[in-house]
């Protein structure tokens, strides 16, 4: 059994503490949580918590399955070395989410020597990395134990809420017309999609992105001359068609639209794609709708829902 396991029952025991104590949060967005240490606070800069008068971090990260063994090969003490890290130890490690492995490290960053603690675990379905760093000078306020009762409590939630995932954009998206949230990159992009799952199916499912970008046109003229340059970096999409290019009043601000055929490059298949650009001061929300030819009437329909029920925050 490793310690991960057992430790904190130790500690609890001791403390004369109720397991739940011990309370799991979970960053924004992220299906990877735990309790962090006392004294640490969620993070604006990055993913985790950080206590910035100490400079103690934890960084969490959900990282595709795969990556797990490249975390072990690139954790190794010679590995550790050329990226001016010391090797400490490496223990291999069992909490609920799944197996994972702890690697100790010393290491000097601004003159400052700290600990780095690099914790891995194989979930069902993604790697979750726990990196925490704690400076010598913070060593008695974020002792040995504590970290490691931190580590142990790491969890992976199945899936996160909705309306967590849509906090972190910035624009509010009032319709999902029916869709489900595919994947949100915070602070820029919302994907909608109509695939049961992330796994590619064998035929293209209708779907959306809407983005935000910096930038935009700097006179009207401009703007089919842009909005065709930017439809041409979509990805994944062959033998395209434009159909027809037009200016177009989006949500009370000026925009652009685009209607093309294509076929999808994975699978070969005929498709119907929109492209709305919503122009603002200094930025313009970018909108992509694809589905296949046979779909395209209701797609539409549900497409311009969205559109319609965006609004900046």
């Amino acid at each position: 059994m490793g310690i991960l396991r057992s430790l904190p029952f130790i500690i609890l025991l001791a403390l004369g503490l109720p397991a739940h104590a011990l309370d799991v949060v979970f960053p924004a967005g992220s299906r990877v949580g735990l309790a962090p240490p006392p004294g640490v606070t969620p993070s604006h800069n990055f993913n985790g918590f950080e206590d910035a008068t100490n400079n103690v971090a934890v960084v969490i990260a959900s990282l595709p399955p795969e990556a797990y063994a490249e975390i072990e090969r690139s954790t190794s003490a010679d590995a550790l070395k050329q990226r001016g890290l010391t090797f400490e130890k490496r223990e291999s490690q069992q909490v609920g989410a799944g197996k994972g492995f702890l690697v100790i490290a010393r290491q000097e960053v601004d003159n400052i020597k700290l600990r780095k603690w690099i914790f891995a675990v194989a979930a069902a379905d993604l790697t979750a990395l726990v990196t925490i760093q704690v400076p010598d000078a913070a060593n008695k306020t974020y002792p040995e134990l504590v970290i490691r009762t931190a580590l142990s409590t790491l969890m992976v939630r199945d899936t996160v809420p909705v309306e967590e995932q849509l906090s972190l954009l910035p624009f509010r998206v009032g319709e999902l017309a029916q869709f489900r949230v595919g994947g949100v990159l915070a602070g820029r992009a919302i994907m909608l999609t109509d695939a049961p799952t992330d796994a590619a199916g064998p035929d293209v499912d209708t779907h959306m992105v809407v983005a935000v970008a910096p930038g935009g046109p700097a006179s009207p003229a401009s703007r089919d001359t842009f909005a065709r340059d930017v439809f041409g970096s979509v990805p994944n999409l062959k033998d395209v068609r434009i159909n027809s290019a037009e200016p177009l009043r989006i949500g009370g601000q000026q925009g652009h639209q685009i209607m093309a055929l294509g076929k999808d490059n994975r699978t070969g298949q005929a498709v119907n794609v929109v492209q709305w650009l919503r122009f603002g001061g200094s930025a313009y929300l970018h909108m992509i709708g694809v589905a296949r030819q046979e779909e395209w009437v209701p797609a539409y329909a549900r497409f311009r829902a969205v559109r319609d029920g965006i609004e900046t925050r």
